[in-house]
């Protein structure tokens, strides 16, 4: 008795691992292969759109950077000695940054083949912190502004007079900085 409820426990268990295989393959089949394939499919195509998203922002940026620099005549604003709208700009990184200005003069625009160099020579007094921040502020800027040079004046008279650290926190800086306008030329335009 004991011998034949084995067998039939054993035939029991042989017909269901062949119906679970059964079912398996016919309900299952190849669907993870395909689900594999189609997981790495889409990974590949979200890497695509990331990059694709990542290139339009950066042709924005080219965009805004045309708009900002590309003066269409040699008489337009951007590309006169004293750019009005970009000491907007930089005076309003300046308010920002609560720097005090102490002057600006506009130097005469020289002319480099295909673009324009407008320097300028600013005086301002600020920390050395603060300082940094400014010429971070500036690289951000839309406008190409090239930083030539920057002169800090501390000199020692300076520390003489002053009687006190906190009058030393403040530094005045020089810079010579230029900013360059491309120029539309009309030879390259008609082409």
């Amino acid at each position: 008795m004991a011998e034949k409820r084995n067998i039939i426990l054993f035939g029991v268990l042989v017909l269901l691992t062949i119906s679970y295989w059964l079912s398996s393959s016919f309900f299952i089949g190849d669907k993870p292969f395909k689900i594999k394939m189609l997981e790495q499919e889409e990974t590949e195509l979200n890497e695509n759109l990331i990059s694709a998203q990542i290139l339009a922002s950066k042709l924005d940026r080219v965009y805004t950077l045309f708009q900002e620099n590309l003066a269409l005549s040699q008489q337009d604003s951007l590309a006169e000695d004293a750019s009005l709208p970009f000491l907007n700009s930089l005076t309003d990184i300046l308010d920002d940054l609560d720097i005090q200005l102490l002057g600006i003069k506009p130097k005469d625009r020289e002319s480099k083949g295909d673009y324009y160099k407008s320097p300028y020579v600013i005086t301002i007094e600020c920390s050395y912190d603060v300082f940094g921040k400014f010429l971070a502020e500036i690289e951000r800027s839309p406008r190409l502004i090239t930083v030539n040079e920057y002169e800090v004046k501390n000199g020692v008279e300076r520390v003489k007079t002053n009687i006190t650290e906190d009058d030393l926190l403040d530094q005045v800086f020089e810079l010579n900085l230029a900013t360059i306008t491309l120029v539309k030329s009309r030879a390259r335009s008609q082409l």
